[in-house]
């Protein structure tokens, strides 16, 4: 008979492999999107550096989880609960950093004025990206239509009921407004700005990491909890045989 109750140690095994394979899925993203990574950090991204170790610590901590829940030995248990509670405050950090910085973004985004988009609608490449995004967005310009200066493009073009309006489309939009004056281009224009769709995808993507980076920490403290008991379990079955030791010699 083992050490530790076996329905337990058959759980805590199990959900050890599971995130071993995650950790395995993490490093074999990683190493796909390393394609990316450089054009990603010429965007101003972060890089993947994070990613790896975040990949390898998963897949280490995992593996060191298996090994003490079947060798059922204390001192292994006592470090992958270290690992846990370590873990656990990390995601938590992490988690309020990320909150803090999608406020952040969402309020830059949204008070941007005329002059802060300036620096970007004078980059080609920015440019060429915005109109892909105000086609398929039913937005126009980064803050208004007027970041287009007096010329302004036809992928702006709002038409009522022949490409979604009122939510029907690919995205939908919030309606049309007539082109600013002194400009050309389309009569009817997007009354939507691209920036506040950028803030419905980033805020959307942080909600995601946000749920990821607390969902391991609630993760991590239940480990915690579970292996807690494991060592609870080991040393009375230790002392349970040293007193039986002690009572046949005596």
């Amino acid at each position: 008979m083992g050490k530790i109750n076996g329905c337990l140690k058959c759980l805590f095994v199990f959900f050890n492999v599971v995130f071993a394979i995650i950790g395995c899925l993490l490093i074999f993203g990683a190493v796909k999107a390393r394609v990316f990574s450089a054009q990603m950090s010429a965007l101003g991204a972060p890089g993947l550096g994070w990613v790896w170790v975040f990949a390898f610590g998963v897949l280490g901590i995992s593996c060191l989880g298996i090994y003490a829940g079947i060798s059922e030995k204390e001192l292994a248990l006592k470090i992958f609960a270290g690992f846990m509670a370590v873990g656990m405050i990390i995601m938590l950090i992490f988690g309020i950093v990320v909150v803090v910085a999608r406020n952040k973004v969402r309020e830059s985004f949204l008070s941007a004025s005329a002059e802060v988009a300036e620096p970007f609608m004078a980059e080609e490449g920015f440019r060429a990206v915005l109109q892909q995004l105000q086609e398929s967005g039913h937005c126009c310009g980064l803050v208004s239509a007027s970041d287009w200066g007096h010329d302004i493009p036809a992928t702006c073009e709002c038409r009522p009921g022949l490409d979604g309006y009122g939510g029907f489309g690919t995205f939908g939009h919030s309606g049309c407004k007539a082109r600013p004056q002194g400009t050309s281009g389309p009569e009817q224009v997007y009354q939507q700005s691209c920036g506040q769709l950028i803030v419905t995808y980033v805020d959307f993507f942080f909600n995601i990491a946000i749920g990821f980076l607390f969902g391991f920490a609630i993760t991590a403290l239940l480990g915690l909890l579970v292996a807690l008991l494991m060592i609870h379990q080991v040393r009375r079955h230790d002392q349970a045989g040293a007193s039986s030791v002690a009572m046949k010699s005596y």
